[in-house]
Protein backbone atom coordinates (compact mmCIF):
# COMPACT_ATOMS: atom_id res chain seq x y z
CA UNK A 1 0.00 0.00 0.00
CA UNK A 2 1.54 3.32 -1.15
CA UNK A 3 1.90 6.46 1.38
CA UNK A 4 -2.00 7.36 1.44
CA UNK A 5 -4.84 9.08 4.12
CA UNK A 6 -5.56 5.15 4.01
CA UNK A 7 -2.46 3.71 4.95
CA UNK A 8 -1.97 6.41 8.02
CA UNK A 9 -5.75 5.73 8.84
CA UNK A 10 -4.95 2.11 8.99
CA UNK A 11 -1.50 3.19 11.22
CA UNK A 12 -3.07 5.09 13.73
CA UNK A 13 -6.11 2.30 14.36
CA UNK A 14 -3.11 -0.19 15.07
CA UNK A 15 -0.95 2.73 17.26
CA UNK A 16 -4.37 3.34 19.27
CA UNK A 17 -4.99 -0.38 20.42
CA UNK A 18 -4.31 -0.12 23.87
CA UNK A 19 -3.20 3.01 24.79
CA UNK A 20 -4.57 6.26 26.02
CA UNK A 21 -7.07 7.82 23.24
CA UNK A 22 -7.91 4.07 22.40
CA UNK A 23 -12.08 5.14 22.34
CA UNK A 24 -11.80 8.32 20.42
CA UNK A 25 -12.22 6.93 17.21
CA UNK A 26 -9.11 4.87 15.94
CA UNK A 27 -8.88 4.85 12.29
CA UNK A 28 -10.92 7.98 11.65
CA UNK A 29 -10.87 11.14 11.26
CA UNK A 30 -11.81 13.49 14.03
CA UNK A 31 -15.34 14.94 14.03
CA UNK A 32 -15.32 17.72 17.08
CA UNK A 33 -12.98 20.88 16.80
CA UNK A 34 -9.45 20.04 18.72
CA UNK A 35 -6.90 22.51 20.03
CA UNK A 36 -3.42 22.66 21.31
CA UNK A 37 -1.69 23.82 24.50
CA UNK A 38 -4.80 25.58 26.56
CA UNK A 39 -7.73 24.29 28.66
CA UNK A 40 -9.76 25.47 25.09
CA UNK A 41 -9.74 26.92 21.84
CA UNK A 42 -10.43 30.10 23.36
CA UNK A 43 -7.08 30.08 25.16
CA UNK A 44 -4.96 27.38 22.58
CA UNK A 45 -1.63 28.00 21.51
CA UNK A 46 -2.86 26.81 18.58
CA UNK A 47 -6.14 25.57 17.50
CA UNK A 48 -6.25 23.41 14.13
CA UNK A 49 -8.89 23.75 11.06
CA UNK A 50 -12.77 22.92 11.37
CA UNK A 51 -13.07 18.90 11.29
CA UNK A 52 -15.04 19.56 8.58
CA UNK A 53 -12.21 20.42 6.71
CA UNK A 54 -10.35 17.55 7.31
CA UNK A 55 -10.90 15.33 4.57
CA UNK A 56 -10.51 17.75 2.29
CA UNK A 57 -7.33 19.22 3.59
CA UNK A 58 -6.00 15.07 4.26
CA UNK A 59 -6.43 15.02 0.48
CA UNK A 60 -4.67 17.78 -0.32
CA UNK A 61 -1.91 16.38 1.58
CA UNK A 62 -1.34 12.92 -0.61
CA UNK A 63 -1.31 14.52 -3.32
CA UNK A 64 1.68 16.47 -2.07
CA UNK A 65 3.25 13.89 -1.08
CA UNK A 66 2.90 12.25 -4.83
CA UNK A 67 3.08 15.31 -7.01
CA UNK A 68 6.32 14.62 -9.01
CA UNK A 69 5.68 17.89 -10.71
CA UNK A 70 6.97 19.85 -7.33
CA UNK A 71 10.97 19.59 -7.40
CA UNK A 72 11.86 18.96 -4.02
CA UNK A 73 14.29 17.22 -2.07
CA UNK A 74 12.51 13.59 -0.10
CA UNK A 75 13.92 15.31 3.31
CA UNK A 76 12.49 18.33 2.56
CA UNK A 77 9.37 17.49 1.47
CA UNK A 78 9.05 15.33 4.76
CA UNK A 79 9.89 17.94 6.44
CA UNK A 80 7.02 19.72 4.85
CA UNK A 81 4.66 16.84 5.19
CA UNK A 82 4.86 16.38 8.75
CA UNK A 83 4.41 20.07 9.38
CA UNK A 84 1.20 20.14 7.47
CA UNK A 85 -0.20 17.13 9.07
CA UNK A 86 0.98 18.43 12.53
CA UNK A 87 -0.91 21.58 11.60
CA UNK A 88 -4.39 19.64 10.36
CA UNK A 89 -3.97 17.69 13.20
CA UNK A 90 -6.35 14.96 11.99
CA UNK A 91 -7.35 12.68 14.51
CA UNK A 92 -8.73 13.27 17.95
CA UNK A 93 -5.64 11.88 19.88
CA UNK A 94 -1.94 10.22 18.62
CA UNK A 95 -1.66 12.81 15.50
CA UNK A 96 2.12 13.03 16.91
CA UNK A 97 2.55 9.46 16.81
CA UNK A 98 1.02 9.14 13.15
CA UNK A 99 2.80 12.40 11.94
CA UNK A 100 6.28 11.03 13.06
CA UNK A 101 5.37 7.76 11.57
CA UNK A 102 4.28 9.50 8.54
CA UNK A 103 8.25 10.68 8.21
CA UNK A 104 9.49 7.01 8.30
CA UNK A 105 7.05 5.79 5.94
CA UNK A 106 7.23 8.52 3.27
CA UNK A 107 10.74 8.31 2.74
CA UNK A 108 11.39 4.28 2.71
CA UNK A 109 8.33 4.29 0.21
CA UNK A 110 10.69 6.87 -1.71
CA UNK A 111 13.93 4.45 -1.19
CA UNK A 112 15.73 6.96 0.59
CA UNK A 113 15.72 4.56 3.82
CA UNK A 114 15.91 0.89 2.99
CA UNK A 115 14.60 -0.34 6.30
CA UNK A 116 12.39 2.40 9.04
CA UNK A 117 15.58 3.05 10.92
CA UNK A 118 15.57 6.23 11.19
CA UNK A 119 14.02 7.11 14.77
CA UNK A 120 13.34 11.18 14.84
CA UNK A 121 11.14 11.25 17.85
CA UNK A 122 14.16 10.74 20.30
CA UNK A 123 15.34 14.20 18.34
CA UNK A 124 11.87 16.00 18.39
CA UNK A 125 11.70 14.55 22.46
CA UNK A 126 14.74 15.82 23.59
CA UNK A 127 14.14 19.21 21.61
CA UNK A 128 10.60 19.60 22.04
CA UNK A 129 10.36 23.53 22.83
CA UNK A 130 12.30 23.62 19.65
CA UNK A 131 9.89 21.72 17.70
CA UNK A 132 6.85 23.15 19.00
CA UNK A 133 8.79 26.36 18.34
CA UNK A 134 10.14 25.87 14.49
CA UNK A 135 6.30 24.40 14.19
CA UNK A 136 4.60 27.67 15.16
CA UNK A 137 6.70 30.04 13.17
CA UNK A 138 5.49 28.29 9.95
CA UNK A 139 2.01 29.48 11.41
CA UNK A 140 2.56 32.40 12.90
CA UNK A 141 5.72 33.73 11.01
CA UNK A 142 5.04 31.58 7.73
CA UNK A 143 8.60 30.42 8.36
CA UNK A 144 9.03 27.50 6.56
CA UNK A 145 12.88 27.74 6.37
CA UNK A 146 13.48 27.52 9.75
CA UNK A 147 11.45 24.46 10.41
CA UNK A 148 13.24 22.15 7.81
CA UNK A 149 16.75 23.71 9.49
CA UNK A 150 15.46 22.26 12.30
CA UNK A 151 14.19 19.00 10.84
CA UNK A 152 17.60 18.55 8.90
CA UNK A 153 19.36 19.09 11.49
CA UNK A 154 17.47 16.01 13.26
CA UNK A 155 17.97 14.23 10.24
CA UNK A 156 21.57 14.71 10.80
CA UNK A 157 22.08 13.92 14.25
CA UNK A 158 19.77 10.96 14.25
CA UNK A 159 21.58 9.74 11.02
CA UNK A 160 25.05 9.80 13.19
CA UNK A 161 23.75 7.88 15.88
CA UNK A 162 22.44 5.39 13.87
CA UNK A 163 25.32 4.73 12.52
CA UNK A 164 27.27 4.29 15.32
CA UNK A 165 24.69 2.24 16.92
CA UNK A 166 25.11 -0.02 13.77
CA UNK A 167 28.50 -0.28 14.25
CA UNK A 168 28.45 -1.24 17.60
CA UNK A 169 26.04 -4.19 16.89
CA UNK A 170 28.35 -5.50 14.36
CA UNK A 171 31.00 -5.64 16.84
CA UNK A 172 28.85 -7.09 19.24
CA UNK A 173 28.16 -9.37 16.44
CA UNK A 174 31.57 -10.37 15.98
CA UNK A 175 32.35 -10.82 19.92
CA UNK A 176 29.13 -13.05 20.76
CA UNK A 177 30.06 -15.50 17.62
CA UNK A 178 33.80 -15.62 18.82
CA UNK A 179 32.08 -16.52 22.09
CA UNK A 180 30.34 -19.18 20.82
CA UNK A 181 32.21 -21.27 18.97
CA UNK A 182 33.71 -22.42 21.91
CA UNK A 183 30.56 -24.41 23.05
CA UNK A 184 31.64 -27.50 20.97
CA UNK A 185 28.31 -29.65 19.64
CA UNK A 186 26.01 -26.68 20.88
CA UNK A 187 27.96 -24.11 18.60
CA UNK A 188 25.81 -24.12 15.93
CA UNK A 189 22.25 -24.34 17.94
CA UNK A 190 23.66 -21.41 20.01
CA UNK A 191 24.61 -19.29 16.56
CA UNK A 192 20.92 -19.64 15.36
CA UNK A 193 19.63 -18.66 18.70
CA UNK A 194 21.50 -15.32 18.37
CA UNK A 195 19.76 -14.85 14.81
CA UNK A 196 16.62 -15.06 17.09
CA UNK A 197 17.69 -12.53 19.57
CA UNK A 198 18.96 -9.93 17.41
CA UNK A 199 15.33 -9.90 15.63
CA UNK A 200 13.87 -10.49 19.26
CA UNK A 201 15.79 -9.63 22.61
CA UNK A 202 14.07 -11.10 25.21
CA UNK A 203 12.76 -14.54 24.62
CA UNK A 204 11.68 -17.34 26.81
CA UNK A 205 12.30 -21.00 26.52
CA UNK A 206 9.36 -21.82 24.87
CA UNK A 207 10.39 -19.29 22.07
CA UNK A 208 13.53 -21.17 21.07
CA UNK A 209 11.99 -24.46 21.63
CA UNK A 210 9.70 -23.22 18.67
CA UNK A 211 12.73 -20.78 16.52
CA UNK A 212 14.64 -23.74 16.69
CA UNK A 213 12.35 -26.96 16.64
CA UNK A 214 14.52 -28.36 19.64
CA UNK A 215 13.39 -29.86 22.53
CA UNK A 216 12.35 -28.66 26.25
CA UNK A 217 15.78 -29.76 27.95
CA UNK A 218 17.67 -28.86 24.58
CA UNK A 219 16.79 -25.46 24.35
CA UNK A 220 17.04 -24.61 28.30
CA UNK A 221 20.64 -26.18 27.95
CA UNK A 222 21.48 -24.03 25.14
CA UNK A 223 19.80 -20.40 27.35
CA UNK A 224 22.41 -21.92 30.19
CA UNK A 225 25.11 -21.70 28.37
CA UNK A 226 24.74 -18.26 26.78
CA UNK A 227 23.95 -17.16 30.70
CA UNK A 228 27.37 -18.22 31.40
CA UNK A 229 29.02 -16.19 28.61
CA UNK A 230 26.98 -13.34 29.74
CA UNK A 231 25.06 -13.00 26.59
CA UNK A 232 21.48 -13.81 28.11
CA UNK A 233 19.95 -12.63 31.65
CA UNK A 234 17.09 -14.01 33.06
CA UNK A 235 14.71 -10.55 34.30
CA UNK A 236 11.71 -12.39 36.17
CA UNK A 237 12.91 -14.35 38.89
CA UNK A 238 10.41 -16.90 38.83
CA UNK A 239 10.77 -20.49 38.60
CA UNK A 240 8.07 -20.96 35.65
CA UNK A 241 7.63 -18.85 32.01
CA UNK A 242 11.13 -17.13 32.47
CA UNK A 243 12.42 -14.56 30.27
CA UNK A 244 15.78 -13.88 28.90
CA UNK A 245 17.19 -11.21 27.89
CA UNK A 246 20.20 -10.07 25.80
CA UNK A 247 21.42 -7.13 27.50
CA UNK A 248 24.08 -5.93 25.14
CA UNK A 249 22.34 -5.20 22.68
CA UNK A 250 19.26 -4.21 24.13
CA UNK A 251 21.66 -1.32 25.27
CA UNK A 252 22.99 -0.80 21.89
CA UNK A 253 19.37 0.05 20.61
CA UNK A 254 17.84 2.14 23.67
CA UNK A 255 20.48 3.97 24.62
Amino acid sequence: MPVSTRLLCRAHAILMQGVRGQNKNPGEYRRSQNWIGGSGPMDAAFVPPHHDEVPELMGDLEKFLHNEDIEVPDLVRAAIAHYQFETIHPFSDGNGRVGRLLITLYLVSRGVLKKPTLYLSDFFERNRSSYIDSLMRVRTANDIGHWVRFFLAGVLEISKKGRETFQSIQALREEVAHQCLGLGQRAQKAERVLTVLYRSPIVSARDIETELDVTSATANAIIRELIKLNILREITGMRRHRLYVFDRYLRLLTD
